[in-house]
């Protein structure tokens, strides 16, 4: 008997008046994953999480976590889940300590294992350190770290991370990443919204792509690519290239397109990687002199852009 998803959508709708925020959104999230919600401001990814946090009822459509309905067993579901939001929701007055404090006592967790947990989660966020420290004077990055670790305190199965890496600096978002997967190699479950291509590409195992309302796709990097015929791409520089050097290779049926600008040549094909010793070998064979040799692989951008006909960055900017 197949064991039922850790997170279930089916046909979700929220409508705000006559604003719909989600829908008809349908997916499932299995036990031990990390799947990403990827898409602009906008459509619908904290709406959604909304819906499953239980901080919102759905318009219709079946939401369920654990097992449990969000919507009849909204309790239940709730002790399963750990919630980081978009914004920061710590008290700026207060401790680290004391934050977490607050947050463990909301949630239910034992007085005589609180401080226990506290300790244990502020050397996972690495910052025991600053245990004691008012939260208004940490960085942004920081306290996006005590906000993951209010979300943990009660051991949930499941963790929600709403964009948790906006506003803060490349090393302090890579800092946050890393600590995601270790969370995940542990064992929790994580579901996580961003609008960066990098983020899901790094942290998912599987990706459903938001647009307006809609979930347009849903798949693992490379199914998501190899659904719309994305190719990698061979980008040679080398000196004795000329226009003929393209015609050599577009006859190939393993081959989409060929050109040559300026000393590159640059040679689309599904399976670029397989290619690239044949490349290489017809290249130098020919009497060109080779300079580099570089294979992009498809990204989510290109998966973006064909199934909606415009860029996710230029969405969010």
């Amino acid at each position: 008997m197949a064991r039922e998803p850790v997170i279930l959508v089916r046909d979700l709708v929220k409508r705000f008046d006559s604003m719909t925020a989600v829908d008809h959104v349908s997916f499932e999230v299995e036990r031990g994953e990390i799947f990403g919600l990827l898409g602009p401001n906008g459509a619908g990814k904290t709406t959604t999480i909304s819906v499953l946090s239980c901080l919102t009822p759905p318009t219709s459509g079946e939401a369920r976590v654990c097992g449990m309905d969000v919507t009849k067993d909204s309790l239940g579901a709730r002790s399963r889940i750990g919630v980081v939001p978009q914004e920061v929701a710590l008290y700026p007055s207060l401790s680290a300590r004391e934050n977490l404090a607050f947050w463990g006592r909301m949630y239910g967790v034992p007085e005589r294992e609180l401080r226990e947990r506290i300790d244990g989660i502020l050397e996972t966020v690495q910052l025991a350190s600053r245990a004691s420290d008012r939260i208004d004077t940490f960085s942004g990055g920081m306290k996006r770290r005590v906000n993951i670790a209010a979300g943990l305190l009660h051991r949930p199965d499941v963790l929600f991370l709403d964009e948790p890496t906006v506003g803060i600096d490349p090393q302090t978002r890579r800092n946050i990443l890393e600590l995601v997967l270790s969370l995940n190699a542990d064992g929790l479950t994580v579901l996580y919204t961003t609008h960066y291509l990098e983020e899901a590409e790094f942290l998912c195992q599987r990706i459903g792509i938001m647009d307006e309302g809609r979930m347009i796709a849903v798949g693992t990097r490379r199914e998501l690519t190899e659904s719309i015929g994305a190719t990698q791409v061979i980008r040679v520089v080398a000196d004795g290239l000329d226009a003929d050097a393209a015609t050599w290779f577009k006859d190939s049926p393993d081959i989409d397109e060929a050109s040559v600008i300026e000393g590159k040549i640059s040679i689309h094909a599904r399976v670029g990687a397989n290619l690239l010793p044949t490349v290489v070998s017809r290249l130098s064979s020919s009497g060109a002199s080779i300079h580099s040799v570089e294979v992009d692989d498809p990204n989510l951008e290109s998966v973006f852009l064909h199934l909606t006909g415009k860029s996710l960055r230029e969405n969010d900017q």
